[in-house]
């Protein structure tokens, strides 16, 4: 029983770490959340991407008080996690997507940030409910792979990426 127990064990350990991603998205006013969760087992560096572009409310970034955006706006603003990034998105009004350069995100670690998401599927344009971002996506761009994820119903997304680096 001992040697089935630590075989076990050894077939589990010999599996290559993984650097996944949980998207989690947070409606708020005035300003909505994203959280990025490193929920993987070594460093993530890439590019992440949130396209809200396939999202069943047709969702935007409403960034400035003057474009497609419905009454209250709010730009793109870092919470969370800046030293994991090599500088700041430009993210314009009315946009359906938006990059974040990683430069490393170690496990357990997240980047966190605010911004005004409006649907242009209905009259509650300010109000996403989680339902609204279903179909969004995330892709996780490392050398040789992309990695892609959408989010669900209950607003939050995962990406599994490519195997960990051996050393």
């Amino acid at each position: 029983m001992t040697r089935l127990i630590s075989a076990a064990f050894m077939i589990l350990a010999a599996q290559p770490g993984l650097a996944d991603i949980a998207v989690r998205f947070t409606e708020s006013a005035p300003k909505d959340r994203f959280v990025i969760e490193n929920t993987g087992n070594c460093a993530l560096s890439g590019q992440v991407t949130l396209d809200l572009n396939g999202s069943a409310g047709g969702l935007i970034f409403d960034v400035t008080g003057n474009g497609a955006g419905v009454q209250v706006y709010q730009p793109f603003e870092l919470v969370v996690g800046g030293d994991a990034l090599t500088g700041l998105p430009e993210v314009r009004d009315g946009d359906q997507a938006l990059v974040l350069e990683v430069r490393g995100l170690a496990p357990g670690e997240t980047i966190a940030f605010t911004i005004d998401v409006d649907d242009t599927a209905s009259a509650r344009g300010t109000m996403v409910s989680g339902s609204e971002i279903t179909g969004a996506a995330v892709a996780v761009a490392q050398p040789e792979m992309i990695s892609r994820g959408s989010f669900s119903g209950d607003a939050t997304a995962k990406v599994s990426t490519a195997a960990c680096p051996t050393a």
